[in-house]
């Protein structure tokens, strides 16, 4: 048997394989989005997300956003600390400058955490816009 390929053969199977592509997950939707400050803050204006601060318990204690709690990123009870939350529930984290809470999102949507925002530029990027911080 000897198989003929032409143009027409060839565009059908092109369409063939994205189209097998999309369907298996290419364009599926990641549990974390990345929000800038003025987003970020708009978001958490709603109550049922929870706000999680993963720096340091210092860092929180100087200045963190009004409601949050605080869950540090880089302590040995990260792990269990987030499995102890509601995986159903949304969650909007933030740390400095973003690198510690786009470990933390990362990590929390492999355990199956499904709605989660990060705050792209961190805390110091809220700061800067001149957003409201409470102490301790």
């Amino acid at each position: 048997m000897k198989i003929r390929l032409t143009k027409k053969t060839l565009g059908a199977g092109t369409f063939l394989v994205v189209a097998a592509l999309v369907l298996t997950g290419c364009g599926s939707k990641s549990a974390e989005t990345n929000l800038t400050a003025q987003e970020f803050a708009s978001k958490i204006k709603d109550t049922s997300i929870t706000v999680v601060d993963v720096r340091t318990p210092a860092e929180f204690a100087a200045g963190h956003i009004a409601n949050a709690i605080n869950i540090d990123v880089d302590a040995a009870t990260f792990e269990s600390e987030i499995q102890k939350l509601d995986k159903a529930k949304t969650y909007a984290v933030y740390c400095h400058s973003g690198r510690r809470s786009g470990i933390a999102t990362a990590a929390m949507a492999k355990d199956g955490f499904t709605s989660l925002y990060n705050l792209t530029n961190g805390f110091a990027d809220w700061l800067a816009n001149g957003l409201p911080s409470v102490t301790n």
